[in-house]
C-alpha cells in the first residue's frame, strides 16, 4: 500500500514557495466580461450547464452520514465498516481508554454505563465536574439530545457556553444543539495518528464528544432525498477536507487550493510545537512534552524548535480575518493577497475566461453594508436597526459600524475571496460577492450563473456549539429544493459538501495516511478527514453510491475540467475531478 511519504520528507518552507505580496492597486482592475463561454462537450459535468456548491459546516462523515445504508442495492462505506483498529481511542501513552470523557452538560449526568460510574474528572476551578460515560465506542448524539431538547444559544450569546446548555436550563433554545469541539491544523494531525483514525479523543478539548454520532436516517436532508417524487442523488463516500483543521483554511482550499500567504506574519503568531507535532497544554487528556503555542500561523522554519514532517512557514492555517468589512476583531487580521497580477483563486480565473459565477453568503448584504440589496434589513441608520444584527468592529484602519451591520451570526472567515484585492470594496470583482437572497431570486428567475457558491448564515450552517445541526439541515432543504423547483432544474448539478469534520471522528484513513494517494494528491497540508458529500440532480437517472477518492479541491478541478481552465495549484491538478460521481448518476442504458 502507498503511503504519504515520511514527515522529514514533507517538512516544507512555505515562505518560499508561496508569492510575497502586498496591496496598492492604483486603478480599477481590467476583468474580462462575464458571459456566455462554450462548455467542452468532453467535460466532466456533462450536460450540466450551472454547477451549484453548496458548502456546510462542520461534521465527519460518520458523524452525519455514518448509517445512511445502501443506495440502490449499493454499499455505503459507513459505521458498521470500521474495526476496533480505527475505532477504539488511545489515550496519550497508546492505552486504549475504558470509557470516553464526556464534555457537554447533557452528557455529564446519571445514570452512567456500567464500568464507568466512577470516574470523574474536574475541567478546574468554576467549571464543571464531568464523567466518563459510555464504552469506548461511537454512541448516538440523538438518545441524549434530541432535535427537540433546549439547548441552543440565542445569538446574544452564540460563544458563551464551552459545554453546552443543559436541556431546560432558562434561556435555552430549541435545536438540539451541542458543545463546540477543536478543530485545528496541527491537532488534526494528532487526531488522525498516521492514518489510524485513534487519537481524536486525546487531541481535542472536548474528548469524548468527537465520537458521537447522528442517526443519519432522521436528519431532513436524508427525509428530502428518500420521499416519493425527490431528486436522484450520488452519495461521495470517499471525499475529504482538502486541509488539515478548520473551516477557514478549508475554504481557502476551496477556492485557492493553497493556503492563504501571510508574508507579514508577526513573530508571536507562529506555532510551537511539542514533539508529537502538538500546539496545546490546557485540554484535559494530552499534556505536552514542551512549551508550546497554538497560533494562526504555521509553526517558523529553521529554528530549533522547528518539527520535521510538520508544514512551516509564513502561512495561516487557523482563523485569521480579511483586510476588508466585513470583518472582526477576534483572531488577527491579514494584509490582502495581490492577485492582480495573476490569478490565484477560482474566482480570477472564471471572470478572466469570461464565465458567470457568483459567491452567495447568506447574510452578506447587512454585513458588507450594501443598503440596496435584497438582503438588507437594517433600515437607513444611523444605527443597525435589525435585532439580529449588530453594528462590526473597527479593526485596524478597516472602518467599522452602520452600514456594516454583520448577523450575530456572520462569520467573517467563512468568507475566503474578501482577503484578495481582487475583491476589494470598489474593485469589479466585489459584484460576485452577493446575498444568499440574490441566490433565490436568481434561482427563480432562471438567471443562474455558470458557477454559484452558497454558504449558509451561521444559524443555518450546520456547525455544532453555535446553531442546531437538525435545523441546518432544513435549511439545506430548502436551499436544493428551491434549485430543484425553478427553471433551470434539468440543466443544473448541485453539489452539497461539508467544509471539515468539526472535530469528529471518522474512519477512514485519508489520501497519503494509510491510504494510497497518487503523486500530488496529499502534502503538508492535508487531506484531513472524510466529510460527507451529496451530488443532487433532478436529471439524474438514478441514485447511486461512488467511491472514487475526492477531496475539496476536485470541486475546483471539476469546475477548471469543465470550462477549460488550467489548475491553480499542484494540488487541484493532481486530483480526481467529479466526473465518475456524475457518470455514477447517469449510467448508460442498457
Amino acid at each position: 500500500m502507498q503511503r504519504r511519504p515520511a514527515r522529514s520528507v514533507r517538512s516544507v518552507l512555505v515562505s518560499l514557495a508561496l508569492v510575497a505580496v502586498g496591496f496598492a492597486p492604483a486603478a480599477p482592475l481590467a476583468i474580462a466580461k462575464d458571459g456566455p463561454r462554450e462548455v467542452p462537450k468532453n467535460g466532466p459535468l456533462g450536460h450540466f450547464k450551472h454547477i451549484v456548491v453548496i458548502y456546510e459546516e462542520n461534521h465527519s462523515f460518520d458523524n452525519l452520514y455514518g448509517n445512511w445504508g445502501s443506495v440502490n442495492g449499493q454499499h455505503v462505506v459507513g459505521r458498521a465498516d470500521a474495526t476496533p483498529a480505527n475505532t477504539t481511542q488511545l489515550a496519550q501513552d497508546g492505552s486504549a481508554y475504558p470509557c470516553l470523557l464526556m464534555s457537554d452538560v447533557n452528557l455529564m449526568s446519571p445514570p452512567l454505563s456500567p464500568g464507568c460510574s466512577d470516574a470523574t474528572f474536574s475541567f478546574g476551578t468554576g467549571k464543571p465536574t464531568t464523567a466518563y460515560h459510555f464504552g469506548n465506542a461511537p454512541y448516538n448524539i440523538d438518545q441524549f439530545i434530541p432535535a427537540t431538547a433546549a439547548t441552543c444559544p440565542d445569538r446574544d450569546h452564540l460563544f458563551s457556553f464551552t459545554f453546552g446548555i443543559l436541556a431546560g436550563a432558562p434561556g435555552g433554545q430549541p435545536g438540539g444543539c451541542t458543545r463546540d469541539l477543536v478543530h485545528r491544523f496541527y491537532q488534526e494531525q494528532y487526531q488522525l495518528n498516521g492514518g489510524k483514525m485513534n487519537r481524536y479523543v486525546t487531541g481535542s478539548d472536548s474528548a469524548g464528544m468527537t465520537m458521537g454520532y447522528y442517526d443519519t436516517t432522521k436528519l431532513p436532508i436524508y427525509s428530502y432525498l428518500h420521499q416519493k417524487g425527490a431528486p436522484r442523488y450520488v452519495i461521495a463516500d470517499n471525499f475529504f477536507q482538502a486541509a488539515f483543521g478548520g473551516s477557514f483554511l478549508n475554504h481557502q482550499y476551496l477556492i485557492a487550493a493553497a493556503p492563504l500567504p501571510w508574508p507579514a506574519i508577526p513573530a508571536g503568531q507562529h506555532s510551537l510545537l511539542d514533539a508529537n507535532g502538538f500546539p496545546n497544554s490546557s485540554y484535559p487528556l494530552y499534556t505536552p512534552t514542551t512549551t508550546v503555542a497554538d497560533k494562526s500561523g504555521t509553526q517558523a522554519c529553521g529554528l530549533s524548535t522547528t518539527v520535521a514532517g510538520f508544514a512551516c512557514g509564513d502561512v495561516a492555517v487557523n482563523t485569521v480575518q480579511p483586510p476588508y468589512q466585513p470583518t472582526t476583531i477576534f483572531s488577527p487580521q491579514v494584509p490582502p493577497v495581490d492577485d492582480t497580477a495573476k490569478p490565484m483563486n477560482i474566482g480570477d480565473e472564471l471572470s478572466d475566461a469570461g464565465v458567470s459565477w457568483a459567491w452567495y453568503s447568506g447574510g452578506w448584504d447587512n454585513a458588507a453594508g450594501i443598503t440596496t440589496g435584497p438582503g438588507w434589513t437594517n433600515g437607513s441608520g444611523p444605527t443597525c436597526a435589525d435585532p439580529n444584527s449588530a453594528p462590526a468592529a473597527t479593526v485596524g484602519t478597516t472602518t467599522g459600524g452602520f452600514p456594516f451591520c454583520p448577523d450575530k451570526s456572520f462569520q467573517t472567515h467563512h468568507q475566503p475571496f474578501n482577503y484578495f484585492a481582487r475583491y476589494a470594496p470598489g474593485q469589479p470583482g466585489r459584484a460576485h460577492l452577493q446575498d444568499e437572497q440574490d441566490f433565490l431570486a436568481a434561482v427563480n428567475a432562471g438567471t443562474l450563473p455558470s458557477v454559484s457558491f452558497v454558504k449558509p448564515l451561521g444559524i443555518d450552517n450546520e456547525h455544532p456549539g453555535y446553531t442546531s445541526e437538525p435545523n441546518g439541515s432544513d435549511h439545506l432543504v430548502d436551499l436544493i429544493n428551491a434549485v430543484e423547483t425553478g427553471p433551470q432544474a434539468g440543466n443544473t448539478l448541485i453539489v452539497v459538501t461539508y467544509d471539515e469534520f468539526g472535530g469528529q471522528w471518522d474512519h477512514v484513513s485519508p489520501p497519503g495516511l494509510g491510504t494510497a494517494a497518487a503523486p500530488g494528491q496529499s502534502d503538508a497540508f492535508g487531506p484531513g478527514s472524510r466529510v460527507p458529500t451529496l451530488l443532487v440532480a433532478r436529471s439524474l437517472t438514478r441514485s447511486n453510491v461512488d467511491h472514487t477518492v475526492y477531496d475539496t479541491t476536485s470541486i475546483l478541478r471539476t469546475i477548471e475540467a469543465q470550462f477549460g481552465l488550467a489548475p491553480i495549484s499542484t494540488r487541484d491538478a493532481a486530483v480526481n475531478d467529479l466526473g465518475p460521481a456524475v457518470a455514477a448518476g447517469r449510467p448508460p442504458h442498457g
